[in-house]
This record gives structure tokens, C-alpha cells and sequence, in this order.
């Protein structure tokens, strides 16, 4: 497995890392893993193929609790972020309240992270979605104090707008941004990747595969299971869901030309975009996990590119990534 350096700071990881909300949300995909045993099987088989990049949250239900468990006696191996700052409603379940970036709630999340995990620290420390209501600075300085309290390495912020990127850089070096970015959301090309190739900070896509879309796994609505959350998704949704299948389709196409699967290329494109570009998609299925780490020997010519920019350019996607409400919540 390649090995990428995120930002300037000194964290090297690999260069596809494994997004494990799907470990412990439930009742929000509907092909989750259900018990322990699946979780730590697959954080297992991740690590032995080299993905020791390690992505939760603490509002992925019980995901930190799953990864610390598949991480004993394997924490040297893993390099191993979460993030804070949605407000959760409830321990066991994904349901949010707000947003609080507090100092007073920065440590408190930390702490209870920590313990989820059964680790003395965290190798890169997100705030999950800026609090408008609290100056970033503030934030940034309340997570800088676990950098030298040792219980954090490094910081990164999710799905900031570029002002706020600069703001924060300026209180403590941010080692990586988390935005969602895939062959259907491009959107941070406009101002977030210029200002983090700039400052020297890594980028970090998630749902580098369209939430599933890109994979080509969808031929209908109804493959979906009726409480699977996609549903609200405006991309999966009457005439934009049709628009977005045949965009897969001709990824499809390319994709069998090239000799991979539809996954392998959209995260092969990701990869081409810059070195500093760590894809983190997640799975719940060992197939897939074994799938989208062989992305990294998918080379994609100058042709190849050309081809691939051709059926997705920039804005192709059919609808907004998210519901207005969490719309609001993006590139703060």
C-alpha cells in the first residue's frame, strides 16, 4: 500500500483509508455491520492490507467503540482520527442536536473519544462542522491545548470554507480538511483545495464513491432499503436519480475499458488529483474493502483523465449532496 503525508506536520498514512461510519450506524445504511465480530474482522483485514488510516466519529453510534476493540494489541499499526462537534442526542444512535464548538465541550468530547477508543491518544482530531456561533480561533485554541497535552498529534477541521481553513491555520497548523469530494461533488475545487495546497494541509475525501453511487451498486430506487437514509438524499431522488445513473453508466464503460471496477476508478481519480489526497471510503463488505484497496494500482493516463473529466466534469451530478438543512451545515 502507498503511503501519503497529510499536510506538513510529519502524519503519514495510507493512501486509501477506510471511512468506518458504517460500522456502528444502523439504522442509517442498511447494509451496516450488526455486531462486533463483522467490525473488528474488517478493521483487521484493513490493516493487513495496509489502509491503517482509520476515520470515525463520535456520532457514528457505537464505531469508536468497535474500533478501539479491533485496535488492541494493533494500535501501533493504525493511524487513527475522529472527529467532534455534532451535539448527540443519544450514546447509541446517530441523531444529532447541534452543533458545539465550545473549548468547555472540545475537551469533554476528547475524553469521552478516548475512552470509546481505549487509547491514550488520537492521532488526527477533527472538529466534524464549524459552530457558527463560537469564533474558530476559540475553537482551534481549546484543541491545540489536547496537541500539547499529548492527547491529540494532529488537527483538521471538516467541511470548513476556505476564510475559516486560514483562520484556524493561523492559531495551530492544521494537518488536514475532510470535505466530501468525489467524480460527483467537486466543489471544493473552487476555494478549499487552492487554500490547503496552499497552506500545505492534506485533504481528505469523503464518500469519495458518491454514497454508494459511483460504485455502480444502484440500478433502481427500490435497491434500497426502505429505511436506508439515501432515500432524503436529493441525488437519489425521482429524475436526479435517473441523470446520476447514466453518469455511472459511462463511468461504468470507462471503467471496464480500463481493466478495474467502477469504484477502483473513481478513487484512482481522487488519487490523481494531488499527493497530499487520502480517499477514505467506507464499507461494510470485505469484497469491497479488498476492492477499493487495490484503487492504488489503477494508473491513470493523461488520456484517461481527459476521458473521465469528459463524462463528469466539474457540476454533472443532478442535485444537491445533501437536504437543505445540512446544506447549511457545509463549507462554513
Amino acid at each position: 500500500m502507498e503511503r501519503r503525508k497529510l499536510g506538513r506536520q510529519g502524519l503519514s498514512v495510507s493512501a486509501i483509508g477506510f471511512g468506518c461510519m458504517s460500522l456502528g450506524i444502523a439504522d442509517i445504511y442498511s447494509s451496516s455491520v450488526r455486531n462486533d465480530d463483522e467490525a473488528i474482522a474488517l478493521i483487521h483485514r484493513s490493516l493487513d492490507l495496509g489502509v491503517t488510516f482509520l476515520d470515525t466519529a463520535n456520532i457514528y453510534g457505537d464505531s469508536e467503540i468497535k474500533v478501539g476493540k479491533a485496535l488492541k494489541g494493533r494500535r501501533d499499526r493504525a493511524e487513527l482520527a475522529t472527529k467532534f462537534g455534532f451535539t448527540e442526542a443519544s450514546s447509541s444512535t446517530p441523531r444529532t442536536s447541534g452543533i458545539d464548538g465550545r473549548p468547555e465541550s472540545v475537551r469533554k468530547a476528547c475524553e469521552t473519544s478516548l475512552k470509546r477508543l481505549e487509547v491514550d491518544h488520537i492521532d488526527l482530531y477533527y472538529l466534524h462542522r464549524v459552530d457558527p456561533n463560537v469564533p474558530i480561533e476559540e475553537t482551534i485554541g481549546a484543541m491545540a491545548e489536547l496537541v500539547r497535552s499529548g492527547k491529540v498529534r494532529y488537527l483538521g477541521l471538516s467541511e470548513a470554507g476556505a476564510a475559516t481553513i486560514r483562520r484556524a491555520h493561523k492559531v495551530h497548523p492544521l494537518t488536514a480538511i475532510q470535505t466530501e469530494y468525489s467524480l460527483w461533488s467537486r466543489d471544493p475545487e473552487d476555494e478549499v483545495l487552492p487554500a490547503v495546497q496552499e497552506l500545505g494541509i492534506g485533504f481528505v475525501p469523503y464518500s469519495p464513491l458518491g454514497r454508494g453511487f459511483l460504485a455502480g451498486r444502484f440500478k433502481r430506487i427500490e435497491d434500497l432499503a426502505p429505511d436506508d437514509w439515501r432515500h432524503g438524499s436529493p441525488r437519489f431522488q425521482g429524475e436526479n436519480f435517473a441523470k446520476n445513473l447514466a453518469l455511472v453508466d459511462q463511468v461504468k464503460a470507462l471503467a471496464r475499458d480500463k481493466g478495474c471496477t467502477p469504484s477502483q476508478l473513481a478513487l484512482a481519480w481522487l488519487l490523481a488529483r494531488g499527493k497530499d489526497i487520502v480517499p477514505i471510503p467506507g464499507t461494510s463488505s470485505m469484497a469491497r474493502l479488498e476492492e477499493n484497496a487495490g484503487a492504488v494500482n489503477v494508473r491513470l493516463s493523461p488520456a484517461n483523465l481527459a476521458a473521465i473529466e469528459e463524462i463528469a466534469p466539474k457540476g454533472a451530478a443532478s442535485g444537491q449532496r445533501y437536504a437543505p438543512s445540512m446544506m447549511e451545515m457545509v463549507n462554513r
